[in-house]
């Protein structure tokens, strides 16, 4: 079943009025974060405010993603265990970097003998992540490996390149394009990374659209009012599913029965579009059904 990803939003295990908050946002999504937005003093008091939140089922139909601190940090562990009990849909692990990373996280969840249902989530957030995307992302055909779906993480990598933030971000182009097609060889999800000035909405609409553009199947946020503009990128417009439709409907009359291409107003359209058009149509429904 497809599964609607435009917007995931972060949110700071920390802040207990934030985590309450994100039981009513539009997101698709809610990233819980023990890493990035929580103070070393605070760690084991955002671990237990996440844990309770995750266990309360609050979320409705939200995804629920709990981003753990790195492998290199002396609280992964902890965090990994406390994610394994509370059972969120899934891990986001920061700093990935090898197949062994992976590997790590695995055999953690297997000796705790976590819920098989717990996917993994990795952020591609370094020069090392980038090089080996293909291995990384080949390593969902592996079934103990739980993987999902890749988060880009363009803060860290233009920190580690000493690449320039700019409007466009060019130079980061390469770098996200490898990361998408890496995603769509082995089958995952994979959204672009978060914008960070969220006040500056029309940069952001620019880059939701560059994003969609690119093939990314949507976005994390950092802050709520980016949610709507977020999902409405990411939507298929009512025209392009109307157009969806008519594909598949066309291309499901006996007399086109397994025909690779076929003529609509004026078209030729081929095979291929109808799988795209599914896709579309399923997306759509599947957004649909979450509103409803």
């Amino acid at each position: 079943m497809i599964r609607p990803r435009r917007s995931l939003l972060f949110m700071p295990g920390s802040n207990a009025r934030a985590l309450e908050k994100a039981r009513t946002l539009p997101a698709d999504g809610i990233i819980l974060d023990l890493e990035d937005s929580v103070a070393a003093d605070a760690k084991a008091v955002a671990r237990d405010q996440v844990a309770a939140a995750v266990a309360d089922r609050g979320f409705g139909r939200k995804e629920v993603l709990v981003r753990v601190n790195g492998l290199d940090t002396p609280w992964w562990l902890d965090d990994i265990g406390m994610a394994a009990r509370a059972r969120p849909d899934g891990i986001l692990v920061p700093k990935i970097a090898s197949v062994a990373d992976l590997a790590a996280i695995a055999d953690r969840l297997s000796d705790i003998g976590a819920d098989h249902t717990i996917r993994i989530w990795i952020m591609i957030e370094t020069p090392l992540g980038v090089l080996r995307v293909e291995e990384l992302a080949a390593a969902a055909h592996d079934t103990e490996m739980r993987l999902a779906g890749l988060v880009i993480g363009p803060n860290d990598i233009a920190r580690e390149t000493r690449m320039r933030m700019t409007a466009g971000r060019a130079p980061m182009v390469p770098a996200l394009m490898q990361c998408v097609f890496a995603a769509r060889a082995h089958g995952l999800d994979i959204l672009d990374g978060v914008y960070n000035n969220f006040s500056d909405t029309e940069g952001f609409a620019r880059e939701c659209a560059q994003a969609r553009e690119m093939g990314f199947d949507g976005k994390t946020l950092i802050h709520p009012s980016q949610i709507e503009p977020c999902n409405a990128a990411f939507t298929p417009a009512a025209d392009e599913v109307a157009a969806a439709r008519e594909i598949l409907a066309e291309f499901a009359k006996p007399e086109n029965d397994g025909r690779g291409a076929i003529q609509i107003k004026g078209q030729m359209v081929e095979r291929l579009h109808a799988e795209i058009a599914r896709r579309t149509v399923e997306i759509a429904d599947a957004i649909e059904a979450m509103t409803a």
